[in-house]
C-alpha cells in the first residue's frame, strides 16, 4: 500500500480554494478506493482573507482533507513546511502543487501510474498563459541555477511535482529551513545527484480567481536573498555528498 500526501500552501486564496479542493479531493479518493492512503494537505499561510475559515469548513464534506494552519513565511517556506508534515505522517510519496487553480489534477495521472519507475517526477510548462513576466522569471532561475549549480534544469520552480518521500528527505537535508525558492533548490539538486527524474509537459492556466501576491519586487526581493542561500546550500552539498537509500 503507498501513501500520497497532495500538499498545497494557500495564502489569501478565498476565491479559488473551494474550486481547488473539489477539483483535487476526488484524485484522493479513486487512490483510497484503489487500497491506497491519500490525504489533500492545505496550509494556510497566515492568510488576511477568510482561507481558513473555508479550509475548515470544507473538512466537514472532504474526508481526506486536512487543513493547516501557520503564521506567514511566503510560499517556499511553507512549502518546506508541508513536505516535513507529510514525511513525519509517514508518505511515502509527496505531490505538490498550488491552490490557485492553474495546474489540472487529470495531468496528474501520468506520474502516478508511473511512480515506480523514477523516484522524481517533475512538470515543465511549455506555453505558460500566466504572463510575460513569469516566464522571464523561470528562464532567468535557469540561468542562475546553472551560473550556481552547474547543471541544466528544464523548469526548476515548477508546482507540479511527484516525489518519493525517502529521496525528497535527503535532498531537504542539504536546504535551510525557510528557504523562499524551495522547488528550485529541489529541483537543482535533485538534477546535480542524478537521481532519477522524469519530465512531463503540463499545462499551466492563468490564475482562475483572486489576486497573485508575488509581483516582479518581490520576486527580485526573494531571488535576491535566495543568491547567498544557494551558496550555502552548495557548501552543503560538498559535506554530504550524494547520500544512498538503504
Amino acid at each position: 500500500m503507498d501513501k500520497l500526501y497532495i500538499v498545497m500552501p494557500a495564502y489569501n486564496e478565498s476565491a479559488n480554494i473551494e474550486s481547488v479542493v473539489d477539483q483535487w479531493h476526488p484524485v484522493a479518493e479513486l487512490i483510497t478506493s484503489k487500497g491506497h492512503e491519500c490525504k489533500v494537505v492545505i496550509a494556510n499561510d497566515g492568510s488576511r482573507d477568510d482561507t481558513y475559515e473555508k479550509l475548515q469548513h470544507l473538512q466537514l464534506s472532504h474526508p481526506h482533507l486536512i487543513a493547516l494552519d501557520k503564521p506567514n513565511s511566503g510560499h517556499g517556506a511553507t512549502v518546506l513546511y508541508l513536505y516535513r508534515y507529510a514525511i513525519d505522517a509517514g508518505a511515502n510519496y509527496v505531490f505538490q502543487t498550488d491552490s490557485d487553480g492553474q495546474t489540472l489534477p487529470d495531468e496528474f495521472w501520468q506520474m502516478w501510474d508511473n511512480r515506480d519507475k523514477h523516484d522524481f517526477h517533475i512538470g515543465t510548462r511549455g506555453g505558460r498563459q500566466d504572463g510575460s513576466s513569469r516566464v522571464f522569471v523561470t528562464k532567468t532561475l535557469r540561468l542562475v541555477v546553472w551560473m550556481m549549480f552547474g547543471v541544466w534544469v528544464k523548469d526548476a520552480n515548477t508546482p507540479f511535482r511527484l516525489m518519493l518521500a525517502e529521496r525528497l528527505k535527503h535532498i531537504m537535508e542539504a536546504i535551510p529551513k525557510d528557504y523562499g525558492l524551495a522547488n528550485v533548490a529541489v529541483s537543482a539538486i535533485a538534477v546535480k545527484w542524478k537521481e532519477n527524474i522524469a519530465w512531463y509537459p503540463i499545462t499551466f492556466r492563468p490564475r482562475q480567481g483572486g489576486v497573485n501576491s508575488i509581483n516582479m519586487r518581490r520576486i527580485f526581493k526573494i531571488g535576491w536573498k535566495a543568491l547567498g542561500d544557494f551558496w550555502r546550500i552548495n557548501r552543503n552539498l560538498k559535506s554530504m555528498g550524494k547520500p544512498q537509500v538503504q
